[in-house]
């Protein structure tokens, strides 16, 4: 190999650490913040006391277990918050043309992976651009112990910067692979990522989400490639068993290795520019030396997990059983990707993001509440909370996405 790639355990040299050095300022502020949901209303209530506490409206973009009323419900009864609930219906795509990230054969290579958070951030996006928003923060349904100094500092960091985020150590906010490397002993780290991600709207090189694990990655990955993607400090994330659905892994596995292979090149090319990166990442030989590199990742990881059961005797644990399966369907997954699919959506992703910035770029003047969302194709919302009146929410119309569709625009 030309250059020194590994499989990193850890992506800090590509953060900003500014968790004890910002001071929030009182004259920045966000202007909403974005909560994409697919929980029941009770996972929510942290995120409504805390948007009552900052005073700063909510967008709750609600799907599958999510039911907008009785979101809306639990927000009237929060003294102070704000918000405007919004149903996103299954299969909702939200402009005419896909990506081509989500073509069939990518989707495939994700073993037919059904997430819609990456369509809800995207509406976020855009809904903030169509309104005239500057500042918005990202908060996934699952995130608590979220401090309002946190969303001051967030805040403020987006005076000069496009994003900022913050990590979660506990839970680890990991693949599952990276949780079994941590059971079994491997050294792992955590990254930054979408569950709390603060977002200036107006920078002139906006990214989206790509439907694919690790979507947040790719939204930042221009920053994290500038060594520049600033960390204001860390949050914690709902408890979950990694290891309940071995098949998770294999969803995860092509997302995982493109996003890893894809920082493991960013770490060990520091003085290139980023055209210069993708056009490395676009290579067949880059990722068929990743792909070999991945895969000792994993086996290394069941190794370490076999050999713990085994000089356990005849007492076996469950968890570690659980992580070993989970673990070979990753490395099942990974032996059907090829280094032609991995330079596939690359590339795909590369122009998706040119299309985007074109709608983006369209979208320079405030639409009013109704006519966002009429653009957007988003029939049913609820404005609810204190003092709605000034939040100037109205009713949404049936007007076409003309707008949108007129300039290539995908989902």
């Amino acid at each position: 190999m030309s250059r020194q790639i590994r499989h990193g355990q850890s992506h800090a040299s590509l953060l900003r650490d500014v968790s004890t050095s910002v001071v929030p300022s009182s004259r920045s502020r966000l202007d909403v913040i974005v909560v994409p949901t697919a929980r029941p209303s009770s996972a929510l209530q942290n995120v409504i006391n805390l948007s009552a506490t900052l005073s700063v409206p909510l967008v709750i973009l609600c799907s599958r277990q999510a039911n907008v009323g009785q979101v809306a419900q639990r927000v009237e009864k929060t003294f102070g918050a704000r918000a405007l609930v919004i149903d996103v219906p299954d299969g909702y795509q939200l402009l005419d043309k896909p990506h081509l990230t989500s073509a069939p054969h990518l989707r495939q290579a994700c073993a037919e992976r059904s997430s819609d958070l990456s369509v809800k951030r995207n509406v976020g996006l855009l809904l903030g651009r169509l309104r005239g928003w500057n500042k918005i923060l990202f908060v996934d349904d699952d995130i608590n112990q979220l401090r309002p100094l946190h969303v001051e500092q967030v805040s403020s960091v987006l005076d000069r910067h496009a994003v900022a985020s913050m990590a979660s150590r506990e839970f680890p906010d990991n693949s599952v692979v990276c949780h079994g490397r941590r059971l079994a002993g491997l050294d792992q780290d955590v990254f930054v990522s979408g569950a709390v991600l603060g977002v200036n709207l107006q920078h002139p090189a906006l990214s989206f989400f790509p439907d694919i694990y690790n979507e947040d990655w790719f939204f930042f990955a221009r920053h994290a490639a500038a060594r520049c993607l600033p960390k204001v400090g860390e949050v914690r994330q709902a408890e979950y068993l990694p290891f309940a659905d071995s098949g998770r892994a294999e969803r995860e596995e092509f997302g995982d290795l493109l996003a890893e292979g894809l920082y493991a090149l960013f770490e060990s090319t520091p003085r290139w520019d980023f055209k210069e990166q993708l056009t490395a990442a676009s290579r067949k030989s880059h990722w068929q030396d990743f792909r070999e590199i991945r895969a000792q990742t994993i086996q290394e990881a069941i190794d370490k997990l076999w050999w713990q059961q085994s000089t356990a005797g005849a007492v076996h644990n469950r968890t570690m059983l659980d992580a070993e399966d989970s673990l070979r369907y990753a490395e099942k997954q990974l032996s059907g990707i090829t280094a032609d699919l991995c330079v596939d959506f690359i590339q795909s992703w590369q122009e998706d993001e040119h299309r985007w910035q074109q709608v983006l770029r369209r979208h320079t003047a405030a639409l009013s509440q109704r006519d966002a969302l009429s653009e957007l194709g988003l029939s049913t919302s609820i404005p609810c909370g204190y003092g709605i009146n000034s939040m100037s929410f109205g009713a949404v119309g049936s007007k076409p996405k003309s707008d949108l569709t007129a300039a290539g625009a995908v989902s």
